[in-house]
């Protein structure tokens, strides 16, 4: 249903992370660890700076694939992996961009499954690659019989 999608990227799109943003996300995660939320304590930190919680690229744009037609509802986020080269240092503009990395099919209870691999990147504004994220959307039956007609 995706196999000409695999390879197909996105444009990057400017993100910041902003303070509010990670002071926010930690709230809702139950998780205000003050290295994300104390500027004075980030300053003894290794970083000097306060930085995200590992999730938080989560919220990020990562922009549209074009020749990605997804449904608006109906799809189930099935994981999701971050891979880290150091973390994100709150008020940092970086670069993310997706692409297709892969789907494949498997039969289920309720019928032919899709899993759909996206593949998240976060880089530098000087093209530095912080982080990768790996996220499996699946689309069960009923969402796929509606896609097809």
């Amino acid at each position: 249903m995706f196999k000409e999608a695999i390879g197909k990227r996105s444009s990057g799109v400017k993100n910041v992370v902003e303070r509010g943003a990670v002071k926010k996300f930690a709230e809702s995660i139950g998780d205000l660890h003050p290295i994300f939320v104390d500027e004075e304590f980030a300053k003894t930190t290794r970083y000097k700076k306060n930085i995200a919680p590992p999730t938080f690229p989560r919220v990020f744009d990562y922009g549209v694939i074009d020749e990605l037609d997804l449904p608006a509802k109906g799809l189930i986020h099935g994981e999701q992996k971050y891979h880290y080269k150091r973390p994100l240092l709150v008020g940092e503009e970086i670069i993310c961009y997706q692409e297709v990395e892969e789907y494949y099919e498997k039969q289920g209870k309720l019928g032919n499954m899709g899993f759909l691999v996206l593949k998240q990147y976060g880089e530098t504004l000087s093209e530095e690659l912080i982080f990768t994220a790996e996220q499996v959307v699946i689309i069960n039956e009923t969402v796929r019989k509606v896609m097809s007609i």
